[in-house]
């Protein structure tokens, strides 16, 4: 153990009991580099950030030029900062028109605080509607709307009255009525094992929210700025929901999170009383900068309609590997699930696979599906070293099963 990873086990708050615990000393495009001297395809793009790669230069570029003007210099929303303001645009002009105003945040979680508050005070409701194999953070308020009960249980009671429904069932929309504030749902649920809904049940979903008056708010922290192979899921569907919720890639690699919505509703934050919702490093001006570089780059590279290209390339030699173990391979653009048979076989997928260079994960609320979810511009090149790392471990996975 090196001194480095003596002071992680001894000082850093742990978030499980066994962290991978690699020591990062580089990262360059879609490569991790560690301290004893290896090198890690990282699959899962920091958990959806990194959609860029590491290291991009634009986004080191406008880093760079922000950190010479200023770093903090006032509470979000009472100064004019530039990066803000460009990119709070540049977004408005990518989204619906309905979704027009940006309220930045520091973070997805924190994104999910600020649109229950606006939904609330708008509406005039307490009750919300959320939906089994949700995950939408770990603050008190998204925990509330956690679809697993497990991860709940612990900390309750929550902010309520919650109401959760089966996911994809239109029969179970028949439940939101005039009581409910707001629904909040993931176009794609990613926790949840990658579970795509049907186009006829998210039309549906629009449609009983306004009937009911009930406000939709769609979770695309993982999902959005080209994840899954255009800009925002919200496209796949068809339906503009009435707050939508960014983070992750947002920021270009640094913290950065967002909510956007009608004027009358995210206005509603700003009187009665005024500063009904405020942030101290929400929209940090060097987070802006990044972001709106990387969300550049994004769009005039086209790299949404190559991460449905290149996703359609992995699903592919994922299900050429033609593995008994692996009940089913689902994905949308590159965001991908790996569905095993056995939870215990998956966990010892994924480790194996890490031995071997690749950085993949399982997901929080399908303890049998391994999440991918690669930099947009991943090499095909590397998804063939990854594809064979999953090979020599599904032998390996194998081995240890019986032994």
């Amino acid at each position: 153990m090196t001194e480095l990873s003596d002071l992680f086990r001894r000082y850093l708050a742990q978030t499980s009991d066994s962290p991978i615990g690699l020591e990062i000393v580089r990262a360059e495009g879609s490569w991790l580099y560690t301290a004893d001297g290896r090198r890690y395809l990282d699959l899962i793009a920091g958990i959806g950030v990194s959609a860029l790669g590491h290291g991009h230069p634009a986004v080191l570029e406008a880093i760079e030029r922000q950190m010479r003007r200023h770093l903090h210099v006032m509470v979000y929303g009472e100064y004019v900062i530039e990066s803000q303001a460009r990119l709070a645009a540049r977004l408005a002009h990518l989204l619906p028109p309905s979704l027009s105003r940006i309220y930045f945040t520091n973070s997805g979680a924190e994104a999910i605080e600020g649109s229950i508050k606006a939904a609330r005070k708008f509406t005039g409701r307490r009750a919300l509607a959320a939906f089994d194999g949700a995950y939408h953070g770990d603050t008190a308020g998204a925990l509330s709307l956690a679809g697993n009960p497990a991860f709940r249980a612990p900390f309750a009671p929550l902010l309520g009255p919650v109401l959760h429904l089966p996911y994809g069932d239109i029969g179970a929309l028949a439940a939101i009525d005039s009581s409910v504030a707001a629904v909040v749902i993931e176009p794609i649920q990613a926790e949840a094992g990658v579970r795509i809904p049907s186009t006829a049940f998210m039309s549906a979903l629009r449609d009983r929210c306004d009937q009911t008056g009930t406000l939709l708010i769609f979770d695309e922290v993982l999902t959005g700025l080209g994840r899954t192979g255009v800009l925002f899921a919200l496209e796949h569907f068809g339906a503009v929901p009435d707050i939508i919720v960014m983070a992750k890639a947002l920021g270009g690699g640094l913290p950065l999170g967002a909510f956007a919505g009608r004027d009358e509703i995210i206005g509603t934050l700003s009187h009665d009383p005024p500063l009904g919702h405020i942030t101290t490093f929400g929209g940090h001006p060097l987070s802006c900068a990044a972001g709106l570089a990387a969300l550049e780059t994004i769009v005039n590279e086209g790299l949404p309609a190559r991460a449905a290209k290149i996703g359609e390339y992995l699903r592919s030699r994922l299900l050429a590997l033609k593995a008994p173990e692996i009940a089913a391979v689902r994905g949308i653009g590159l965001l991908v699930g790996v569905d095993f048979r056995s939870a215990d076989f998956a966990h010892r997928f994924v480790a194996e696979t890490i031995r071997r260079g690749v950085i993949i994960n399982w997901t929080l609320n399908a303890d049998t599906v391994v999440r991918l979810a690669p930099p947009l511009a991943v090499a095909e090149k590397d998804i063939d070293f990854a594809i064979a790392a999953m090979r020599d471990a599904l032998e390996e996975a194998r081995i240890q099963s019986r032994a």
